[in-house]
């Protein structure tokens, strides 16, 4: 049993939405915890969504107005250089909000016994909230990064995380989840020690 972090989405047509002023330090706080992570050999998941430039396998909304974004080969569908990457991370290629439909998330979860995980990225009222409802549908412990997530839509972005709050999701800063990874490591292994 162990935690993952998620980092969703943090592509350059993603990111243009946001105020230029938010993104840098976005991704210094997911930078932050990615290192925390892959220093205790934990699991860091990289998704990005990404579609085909005919938007064969786009959902509904962008095939109906032809919103044309991340398409794959181009260089808005890529992660920002800013964000650091490891040859260990996790890539998952997503086609609706949530990260969990029809990929293989749920394989990669199980096969690494993760059974929390921290989400990061955009868009908080989203991509975000889709990740976490679905993670929760799943029995897992969710935490959302509060300072590491971002959205264009702010007041959205605020009922959601209202309404996720100690509900489908603990909300904590990215350094208080640094902070905690000790302790639920610790937690984790003292469980793996109760069931053998």
């Amino acid at each position: 049993m162990t935690v993952a972090l998620m980092i969703i989405d943090m592509q350059i047509d993603a990111l243009a939405a946001l105020p230029p002023e938010c993104v840098e330090p976005l991704i210094d706080r997911q930078n932050r915890l990615a290192r925390a992570f892959r220093a205790r050999s934990l699991p860091v998941i990289m998704v990005c969504g990404e579609f085909k430039a005919d938007l064969s396998d786009a959902f509904l909304e962008m095939r109906r107005k032809q919103v044309a974004v991340s398409i794959e080969g181009t260089p808005g569908a890529a992660l920002h250089p800013g964000l650091e990457r490891d040859a260990d991370d996790i890539e998952i290629v997503k086609k609706r909000y949530s990260t969990f439909f029809r990929t293989n998330l749920d394989e990669i979860l199980a096969n690494r016994g993760v059974t929390r995980l921290v989400l990061t990225g955009v868009n908080t009222h989203a991509c975000i909230r889709m990740a976490a409802v679905d993670a929760y549908q799943r029995d897992l412990d969710v935490v959302i990064a509060e300072d590491a997530v971002a959205s264009y839509d702010d007041q959205h972005a605020s009922v959601s995380l209202r309404y996720m709050t100690d509900k489908i999701a603990a909300v904590m800063s990215a350094d208080s989840a640094i902070a905690a990874l000790p302790a639920w490591m610790t937690t984790q292994n003292s469980e793996i020690r109760q069931a053998m």
